[in-house]
């Protein structure tokens, strides 16, 4: 019944700008409100803390069936004609930040109907952080225990209290702040209003949706990029640095962070190989150039956002397959960010060593720190679980793409970019995901939803074992 509500901004929108659309974002409203106050009736005077089981099932329901009523409007839209496939598709794809499209010729659109992809995009981004920050570590779900020392509030294994109210408020309060300043300084640098709003939206939330086909491109401003960067850098860090930055009123929390300062490392070497080879292989003749297409495409798709202001797919040699592997590491944990997040490869490489190391001590004990802490076994065991069924899932959905009949380059970039909530991928999905047959957009939905709620939190709904007593 509350995400009813935000159906009401766009129709605001439409009848601004008066281009057409309102009428299916008041039908949409209907029909979203009548759904949940069918659901909510029964139970209206039911009052009591949810517990684990309960805490998986309704982070699965949120991105689900919000999905499915979020398709609504876009279905019923005339422009654009979309099938109820495609309009399911574009509503994962916004939900879950990924930034995936089947739509072209964005410029000619309504503006209701960009407004509604750009404000889905930023409600996930919001989702995800209290999920990251505030639900995920009680659940204990691929090594996200880590953060139950810097979680806002006191944390029960058993149940999900009432004191993740206090979580989601402090997070809302960091996340609208984050997107204020986006606006302001897009609009300062020369974006127009309503430009200026969408594009925050999807820049903070790590989304990668824009109002137009050339994405930020569009506007051809170095200033516009570079406050892109920023801003994409900041909503792939960890927000409970963020909470502990402005609770300390002191960037400090950030230079104790080892999973920060290896994200910097990771983003400081891929920026430094794009833009040598780019000057060197003569794509680009001014190193200036160079450096700058570099930097915003790898903090693009690095932090999967996803926008793009050069064809990255067509740069020679290694380059466009090594930016969508980096994709796989993400951004940080706790973030709006997709990927396997940066600290568990962190966790990775040292469980890594260590077993090299053992070949040649066997009997000493190695225990992995990370930032001086002792790391449990159980987390590093939920590291390497996830890690495992990340790639099992990834290599299934890969060859279910192949089967319908896709090349290699587009099955292999398109389930990455969606497992991974990255949106564009090489091939013939390079600039969108209008190629893929309707059965291949069912299996990237999955896939975007499997990349968004970390594997696990989906998977443990579908087994026999969470639904016996």
């Amino acid at each position: 019944m509350m995400f009813s509500t935000t159906m009401l901004a766009p129709a605001a929108v439409g009848v601004h700008y008066g281009d057409g659309e309102v009428d299916a974002f008041l039908s949409g409203f209907c029909i979203t409100l009548l759904g949940g106050l069918i659901l909510w009736l029964p139970v209206r005077r039911v009052r009591r803390d949810l517990r684990l089981r309960d805490g998986f099932l309704v982070v699965v329901l949120f991105w689900a069936v919000l999905s499915l009523f979020g398709a609504v409007p876009l279905y019923l839209a005339d422009a654009p004609a979309m099938s109820f496939t495609d309009a399911v598709f574009e509503s994962v794809s916004g939900l879950t930040t990924t930034g995936a499209t089947v739509l072209t010729g964005l410029d000619t659109l309504p503006h209701a109907v960009l407004f509604w992809r750009q404000l889905m995009q930023w409600l996930g981004g919001m989702g995800i952080i209290v999920l990251a920050v505030a639900v995920l570590p009680m659940l204990g779900v691929g090594g996200m225990q880590l953060f139950r020392a810097e979680t806002p509030g006191p944390i029960k294994n058993n149940k999900l209290t009432p004191r993740i109210r206090e979580t989601a408020k402090a997070m809302w309060l960091i996340y609208v702040g984050l997107t204020a300043a986006c606006v302001g300084a897009y609009w300062l640098a020369g974006m127009q209003p309503f430009d200026a709003v969408a594009h925050a939206f999807s820049t903070v939330a790590t989304a990668g949706f824009s109002t137009h086909d050339l994405s930020m491109g569009h506007f051809d401003s170095a200033l516009i990029e570079t406050i892109a960067v920023v801003f994409m850098f900041l909503g792939a860090l960890n927000f409970a640095l963020h909470f502990a930055a402005w609770r300390s009123a002191s960037v400090m929390p950030y230079g104790r962070d080892p999973e920060f300062s290896a994200f910097c490392l990771l983003v400081l070497l891929a920026t430094s190989v794009s833009a040598l080879f780019l000057f060197v292989s003569g794509t680009y003749s001014d190193p200036e150039a160079a450096l700058i297409k570099s930097i915003f495409q790898v903090m693009s798709i690095g932090t999967t956002t996803g926008f793009t202001t050069a064809d990255y797919s067509v740069w020679p040699s290694f380059l466009p397959m090594m930016l969508l592997l980096g994709s796989f590491v993400g951004g940080c944990a706790a973030s709006t960010a997709g990927g396997i997040k940066v600290v568990r490869f962190t966790l990775l490489l040292k469980q890594g060593l260590r077993e090299v190391n053992r070949l040649v001590h066997p009997s000493a004990e190695m225990p992995i720190k990370l930032g001086g802490r002792l790391i449990p076994s159980q987390v590093s065991q939920a590291v390497w679980g996830f890690f495992s069924v990340y790639v099992g899932l990834y290599i299934v959905m890969f060859l279910s793409m192949l089967a319908l009949g896709m090349d290699e380059l587009t099955a292999f970039s398109a389930v990455a970019a969606c497992l991974n909530n990255l949106g564009p991928g090489l091939g013939e999905v390079a600039s969108n995901m209008a190629a893929v047959p309707d059965a291949g957009k069912w299996i990237l939905c999955l896939a975007m939803l499997l990349g968004r709620l970390e594997i696990f939190t989906l998977l443990v709904v579908l087994t026999p074992a969470f639904w016996r007593r």
